[in-house]
């Protein structure tokens, strides 16, 4: 079996997997994130930092971007442009705006200033503590840090619910790895 249909049954498993988790913690996993902050190893103050609007069951990242914004930090949204194109960031604080985007996911105006992320929060199907993630299928956050990775040093962090936590995540080539995870139970850094 090829890497596409072993990531293809995995992403089916993970669908249901995080459907599950995000029917019983919807309510309570984003502010358990919230409640402890970023990871303490970040060695950042303040920054800009792009959050993520949930799409379908993912797990929401709204109260952390509030906390963030009361200490500081820069908020913003990720930006689908097109198929196999890194995303871009518009700057978004909870409560403005939004308008829909591909896929109907909520992002801000195209009026927004655009914007290079220093902290990404990274949505995910499943995850493994080498700090792999099984995304879509699309390849967005790969571009994007690895254009984002070559311009400057940013950390992502992967968010998700700690269900959503397998062995090992299938990889291909081009899988960029996460710094840290973040779930409703711990944070972790990867590797």
């Amino acid at each position: 079996m090829d890497i596409a249909e072993v990531k293809r049954k995995a992403r089916s498993a993970a669908s249901k997997r995080r459907a599950e988790a995000h029917d019983q913690l919807k309510d309570t996993a984003g502010v358990a994130l919230a409640g402890r902050g970023l990871p303490a190893g970040l060695h950042l103050q303040t920054g800009i930092v792009s959050g993520f609007i949930p799409y379908k069951s993912e797990i929401t990242t709204v109260p952390m971007m509030n906390r963030l914004r009361r200490q500081g930090w820069e908020t913003c949204l990720p930006i689908v442009i097109a198929q196999e194109q890194p995303l871009i960031f518009r700057a978004w604080a909870p409560g403005d705006p939004l308008v829909p985007g591909v896929w109907d996911i909520p992002m801000p105006p195209e009026t927004a200033p655009e914007v290079l992320p220093d902290v990404l929060l990274v949505p995910m199907l499943s995850f493994d503590r080498r700090g792999y993630r099984l995304g879509y299928g699309g390849g967005f956050y790969d571009r994007t840090l690895e254009k984002l990775r070559a311009l400057k040093k940013v950390v992502a962090i992967g968010v998700a619910y700690s269900a959503q936590m397998v062995d090992e995540v299938p990889i291909g080539i081009h899988d960029a790895p996460l710094d840290y995870v973040m779930t409703e139970q711990e944070t972790f850094a990867c590797g």
